[in-house]
């Protein structure tokens, strides 16, 4: 079978790998249908990814349909529309003890410690396949790990009907946490350069929005905060000088997520932090949310169609990595179609 793999950063080959065969544990084999491109494959490739090892085929957002099961198999059946989590954790150490498999001590993520879905075929175990609704096309479907991703920071956060949120951030993640923030009741910021992304974000539910490079951003947190301060701050931006941004402007008692995997330096002062009390979490991954997520879908309080702007086929990945570095502004999700 073709596969994807970041031999090093920056370096993308087109290999072909041994199609894998099912055993008691990667009890599923799934030929895959479609699959992400992220901020964090773009990472691995660009070499900015702390967790990321190589080579590695890489691609963490893949839905495709089952074609083989084994004995022990009770819950999937051949022919179903899946999705696959893609944390894998160890289930007894300090972290899986206390329900938080995500940052499990001997976590492997795939597409980033093990090989991922950027390959034709993937063998998993049943309890890591979650059935798609009828209603997504694959291409679609790839969305819902995103979904996860920002159901599993909201959770983070506490977020509810009470809190002024302000994201920084309107890309695919910042998109993706306002369609879960928008379940919660909560008053919502948000904040990007780019005004389409704003008017974007106005239009699926963000009561404000403000022009980083036009605006100035702590006056108008202020104003929309209602002289407070936003209660919850979450950087789906993930740069330099943002979380910094972001320390300034939210609330006494307040919650600031931080989602980035960069290792570069930023300054920050423990006075923002300590003088307002701020909560200060981390969000990975998700942990155990694509049931939730596929039923937010299925009660219709969660739609994800027409989030994908661009379709490349999977054995152009260097072609669609290449469009998704140029920064065109009408990049929103670019998904690799499989065969």
């Amino acid at each position: 079978m073709k596969a994807i793999q970041v031999k090093r950063p920056d370096q993308m080959v087109l290999i072909d790998m041994e199609t894998p065969v099912i055993d008691s544990k990667n009890n599923v084999l799934v030929k895959i249908k479609a699959a992400g491109i992220c901020g964090s494959d773009v990472g691995i490739y660009h070499g900015t990814n702390a967790a990321a090892t190589y080579p590695r085929v890489i691609g963490h957002e893949m839905v495709g349909e089952v074609v083989e099961i084994g004995e022990n198999v009770s819950k999937i059946k051949v022919g179903d529309r899946v999705i696959i989590d893609q944390v894998t954790n160890c289930g007894h150490c300090y972290a899986c003890r206390k329900g938080r498999g995500n940052v499990c001590a001997n976590l492997n993520v795939r597409g980033v410690h093990i090989d991922g879905g950027y390959r034709e075929y993937m063998a998993v175990p049943e309890d890591d396949c979650y059935i798609l609704p009828d209603s997504l096309a694959y291409e679609d479907a790839v969305m819902i790990e995103p979904a996860t991703i920002a159901i599993q920071c909201c959770s983070r956060a506490e977020l509810c009907e009470e809190d002024i949120l302000i994201i920084l951030g309107c890309g695919a993640l910042g998109s993706s946490i306002l369609r879960i923030a928008r379940l919660s009741g909560a008053k919502i910021i948000m904040a990007d350069i780019v005004d389409d992304k704003l008017q974007e974000a106005l239009d699926k539910g963000a009561h404000h929005v403000i022009n980083l490079a036009k605006e100035d951003f702590e006056a108008r947190v202020k104003e929309y905060s209602n002289g407070y301060g936003p209660t919850v701050a979450i950087d789906a931006a993930c740069t330099k000088d943002s979380l910094s941004k972001l320390l300034a402007v939210v609330g006494n008692a307040g919650r600031v997520i931080t989602m980035g995997f960069s290792v570069n330096s930023t300054e920050i002062n423990q006075f923002s932090i300590t003088s307002k009390e701020l909560d200060i979490r981390g969000s990975r991954l998700q942990n155990k949310k694509f049931g939730e997520a596929i039923r937010l879908i299925e009660e219709g309080k969660l739609d994800l169609k027409g989030s994908i702007s661009h379709k490349f086929p999977f054995k152009e990945a260097q072609k669609a990595f290449d469009f998704n570095d140029s920064r065109d502004p009408a990049i929103r999700k670019i998904v690799l179609m499989f065969e």
